[in-house]
């Protein structure tokens, strides 16, 4: 048999898809070729794969080895398909038997072992469901490639004891090959200290500031705090993860999938329960942000805060491209990266949470009289945050400066857990509400189920009304001003808003930077 065949996985963003690959052993002089359209770090796999093969006890032919990645006209990219190419070598020169439809995902070391890579779960998930529940991955991806529901997993250190399983010649094989220990793996036993999430009663004072992010938890909305230096607006955002309920299944998988892609979790034993946390720092490009870079657009900051918090302290030092680009996800929830080699869509339905100081010189708050910023300047430095990116934020608060009889007593304030506890109760409100509807908080909800089933009356809206009518809201902030009420009734726990909260979601809403 002079033709093998295996398969293994072609991500395109999140997205993957099953690669068929072919070896041929043809008759002429040596030489190995990989056919359809590898990349760099792919056509390089040539020499790892035969230097692993010559030292795990199974050379190559000297003929020539023809490799071809079907569908063709679908990018490779990656080391992932060092193991598939090798096998499907191994099965065109009858070094092993039939690995019928089993999925190789590894990369190969010179000495024959396999090293893990990244996307492994996505990779395994797309695999899984176009049918090919057999996968063989590197040992240390194995934990992670079995958090899929339905896959058989196997994983391996060697390509010698791989090979034996599929059939090799043990006689040949260097199956007493013990590999070194990765460089930088944990020892077996070691354990991370624990991590002490931030809580809430750490924060002093603040009490609209503490109710505005309950708000903010409780119906996924999008946050704004100005005020002074050391206000606490950075410390309020890092708390505002532990205040959101736990990941659902399908949501953590998704999270996981993209953590994976980051190589964040290339070792993970468990899905990723916990809302996660991004903090880019103020000099970060737009590709950092929303994702990027060269050949098959990578996720960014954005993708990797999905269902999550994403927090830009100091916004307005953001470049102002960086800001507007996220205006499209904060609608679609999604981010589709068009680039030369491909398009790739990522998920982003994140909570954006914006920190800014009144002024350049942070002294404008109260009555500013040590600011040394003119009003044009200050006009300048709060116009980077365009308008149409604030007005999809729902929530523009100013905070104050702690005053002398606030500081340093937290001790009377409510823990994370007291506040998560609500939150979890308005968030099953929601639920319950939305599920008809396809949706699962009020952020979600859009302006015709808010104008329509969940339409309010007259009465109760009139002072939302009058604000539309008089061009203080656009129909944009004014569906906002609604969840916003939704969210507050929830925390309540009254069926359907009253006027007070369109009142008070009107009130958190008033823009914190129009001063």
């Amino acid at each position: 048999m002079s033709l093998g065949r295996t398969y293994s996985v072609a991500l395109v963003g999140l997205n993957g898809y099953i690669v068929e690959v072919e070896a041929h052993i043809g008759q002429t002089l040596p030489a190995f070729i990989i056919l359809g359209l590898p990349d760099a770090s792919l056509n390089e796999a040539k020499e790892r794969i035969r230097s692993a093969a010559q030292n795990s006890g199974i050379p190559l032919s000297r003929r020539k080895i023809t490799a071809n990645l079907i569908p063709a006209s679908l990018p490779k990219r990656g080391s992932g398909f060092d193991l598939a190419i090798a096998m499907a070598t191994l099965l065109a020169s009858n070094d092993v038997r039939s690995t019928a439809r089993t999925v190789f995902i590894a990369e190969l070391g010179l000495d024959g072992r396999l090293r893990p890579v990244r996307g492994i779960l996505p990779a395994v998930m797309a695999a899984v469901r176009a049918g090919y529940a057999d996968i063989v991955v590197a040992q240390a991806n194995a934990a992670e490639a079995e958090l899929v529901p339905g896959a058989r997993v196997r994983g391996y250190v060697t390509l010698a004891r791989l090979a034996f399983d599929f059939g090799a010649d043990p006689q040949d094989l260097a199956l007493d090959f013990e590999p070194e220990p990765e460089v930088g793996a944990p020892e077996a036993g070691a354990g991370a200290l624990p991590v002490v999430p931030p809580d809430m009663r750490d924060v002093s004072g603040q009490g609209e500031a503490r109710m505005a992010l309950e708000v903010a938890a409780a119906g996924a909305h999008h946050l704004l705090l100005t005020g002074p230096p050391g206000a606490g607006k950075t410390m309020l955002a890092e708390r505002l993860p532990g205040l959101l309920p736990d990941l659902g299944d399908a949501e953590a998988m998704e999270v996981t999938a993209i953590h994976s892609l980051c190589s964040l979790t290339s070792a993970s034993l468990e899905l990723v329960r916990r809302p996660p946390y991004e903090n880019p720092h103020h000099t970060a490009t737009p590709a950092a942000i929303i994702g990027g870079g060269s050949g098959l657009p990578r996720p960014g900051a954005a993708s990797r805060a999905h269902r999550g918090v994403l927090f830009l302290d100091e916004a307005p030092e953001y470049e102002r491209r960086v800001l507007d680009a996220l205006r499209q996800p904060l609608e679609s929830g999604e981010l589709v990266l068009h680039r030369s080699a491909g398009t790739a869509a990522y998920p982003a339905r994140f909570q954006l949470v914006l920190a800014a100081n009144p002024c350049p010189c942070g002294k404008a708050a109260g009555k500013g009289v040590d600011c040394i910023c003119t009003p044009t300047m200050r006009r300048r430095y709060l116009a980077r945050m365009s308008g149409p990116l604030l007005d999809r934020v729902d929530i523009q608060l100013q905070v104050e400066r702690v005053t002398l009889a606030d500081f340093g007593q937290p001790a009377d304030e409510e823990d994370t857990a007291t506040i998560a506890a609500r939150v979890q109760a308005a968030r099953e409100r929601q639920l319950e509400r939305l599920l008809p509807f396809g949706m699962e908080t009020n952020a979600q909800v859009p302006g015709r189920v808010l104008r329509g089933a969940l339409r309010l009356g007259a009465p109760t809206t009139r002072i939302l009304d009058h604000a539309l009518e008089r061009g203080v809201l656009t129909a944009r902030g004014y569906d906002r001003v609604l969840r916003l009420s939704w969210t507050l009734a929830d925390l309540s726990r009254r069926d359907v808003p009253e006027a007070d909260d369109i009142g008070l979601a009107l009130n958190l809403r008033q823009a914190a930077v129009a001063a």
